[in-house]
């Protein structure tokens, strides 16, 4: 499976983009056409490949029978990729043409009012679970507030032996403090009142 994987990259992928490349530098017509005709199959190939790998991949040389075909389509001297294209690929894509391209466009009229109406949705789901966060956040972020406050107290007051808030101990010592100077200011004014 591997093997397989690796050589329908190569030889499936890497070799035709690289001679695609350079058939667009040298800007040759048949080269162009061939390159393009080789894409297209390998895409229809591809697309076909998805489903018959869910339903074959148990017959006996699947993978091997994959890798051939695509040596098939390569080869110049099959002409794999042209013969499919000219025989089956062109003549039903021309007869079928007018209506695929309206399912196309229908299709992507579609898909257009679809991605609108679910970016809407999607832009509503996230403004709402966005609010519902903000929400929840904020009252989280005051309950820890909350708790860290709290715990801040208790220390304080685990390392100080009265059981006053230190914050009234500061206002407490502040007040004491004041009559003791405006007692030295007029004990001061007394006495040099009496001078």
């Amino acid at each position: 499976f591997v093997v397989c994987f690796f050589c329908r990259l190569i030889f499936g992928t890497l070799y035709p983009a690289y001679y695609s490349y350079k058939a667009v530098k040298s800007k040759d017509i048949k080269e162009y056409v061939k390159w393009m005709m080789y894409w297209i199959i390998f895409a229809l190939f591809t697309t076909a490949e998805t489903f018959t790998d869910i339903f074959l991949c148990w017959f006996p040389f699947y993978y091997e029978l994959k890798i051939a075909f695509v040596a098939w389509l390569l080869s110049p001297y099959t002409k794999g990729s042209s013969l499919l294209y000219r025989k089956f690929v062109h003549p039903t894509l021309s007869s079928k043409e007018k209506e695929i391209d309206d399912c196309l466009v229908q299709a992507k009229d579609q898909s257009y009012d679809a991605l609108v109406h679910f970016g809407k949705r999607g832009l509503n789901v996230a403004a709402t679970a966005a609010v519902m966060a903000a929400s929840k956040g904020q009252g989280a972020l005051s309950e820890r507030l909350r708790s860290f406050s709290m715990q801040d107290l208790s220390t304080i007051r685990g390392d100080s032996s009265s059981t006053v808030p230190p914050s009234v101990t500061v206002r407490t010592s502040s007040k004491q403090s004041q009559p003791k100077t405006s007692r030295s200011v007029s004990e001061g004014t007394g006495s040099s009142g009496k001078c």
